[in-house]
């Protein structure tokens, strides 16, 4: 049976964390929210307030609307008239997963109002083949720290684990964007085994530090694999991670960049300001535990 409508609600996200390139993912307190209700007619009706307002597409090429478009014919379901109404509080082309909240927004949203059951398992694969890779997409469906892989046959999965509570978050977000397109051509076809061997160990040893030994955070979140090589895509990003990590701060390029997200305990972090320069904004975040959330509209 098939709803009117529904509101969905996902979180900002920070993939990589460091070593753990594109399969980790941490789900912070900071929120995209859509209102997706089915009409009568064919018709499209779009509103967005807050991030983007005014310069997100509100016409089929908007991402919430094609990802709704891709799940209703996956579902094999003919494509409704839509009105959306985006209330969007994550910050875009800045590393902080607003595509993966978007079409986690849509694949949700499109499945509620299909009638389909809360599977999250199905949203997280269909939402990382839209997206391309499942790194922020899980963190946004399952919240807290999440692992995720693509099998053999194209299907993707993660595991979620809860982050210890000692460990808190800051965002630094700068004025300007980046695009991850853009990051990712800087990217090496090939890289030394030797860095291969350090990243695999180091991202094996954040899974302990976020869930168990905060206090291993700095050596566990170091990088070899994707951190220098898209530095001068970023230089003032690249400049303050140094400055952060040789004051002794577990800090890592979030996602693809340019923010910089910090992990550690509420004492360290507060020594934070004086080390950040004029222009950048500073965001204390909790880890959001919850994920998406479906609920009937209001």
């Amino acid at each position: 049976m098939t709803t009117g409508r529904v509101s969905v609600r996902v979180p900002a996200t920070s993939a990589n964390l460091g070593p753990g390139f594109d399969s980790f993912g941490l789900a912070l307190g900071l929120f995209d929210e859509v209102q997706a209700e089915r009409v009568d007619d064919s018709g499209l009706d779009v509103v967005v307030d807050g991030v983007g307002a005014g310069t997100v597409a509100t016409d089929e090429t908007n991402l919430v609307v094609q990802a709704m478009h891709a799940t209703f014919d996956e579902l094999g379901e003919a494509r409704p008239g839509l009105r959306l109404h985006c209330r969007n509080g994550v910050p875009h082309g800045r590393g902080l997963g607003s595509s993966a909240a978007a079409i986690v927004a849509g694949v949700a949203g499109a499945r509620a109002l299909a009638g389909r059951p809360d599977d999250r398992a199905a949203v997280l694969d269909l939402a990382a083949r839209l997206e391309g890779h499942p790194d922020n997409v899980a963190a946004a469906v399952l919240g807290g720290l999440t692992v995720a892989w693509t099998e053999d046959g194209g299907r993707s999965s993660a595991v979620r684990l809860d982050v210890d509570a000692a460990v808190r978050a800051v965002l630094l977000v700068p004025g300007e964007s980046l695009s991850t397109e853009a990051a990712r051509a800087m990217l090496p076809d090939v890289v030394p085994h030797g860095d291969a061997v350090r990243n695999a160990a180091r991202a094996a040893l954040l899974v302990v530090a976020l869930t168990q030994r905060p206090d291993l955070l700095l050596t566990a979140t170091e990088d070899r694999l994707h951190q220098s090589q898209r530095a001068p895509a970023m230089r003032p990003t690249a400049d303050l991670l140094e400055a952060l990590r040789a004051a002794g701060h577990a800090a890592v390029v979030s996602g693809a960049g340019p923010s910089v997200l910090v992990l550690g305990g509420a004492a360290g972090l507060a020594e934070l300001d004086d080390l950040v320069p004029v222009g950048w904004q500073r965001m204390d975040l909790p880890v959001d535990i919850e994920g998406m959330q479906v609920s009937p509209g209001r």
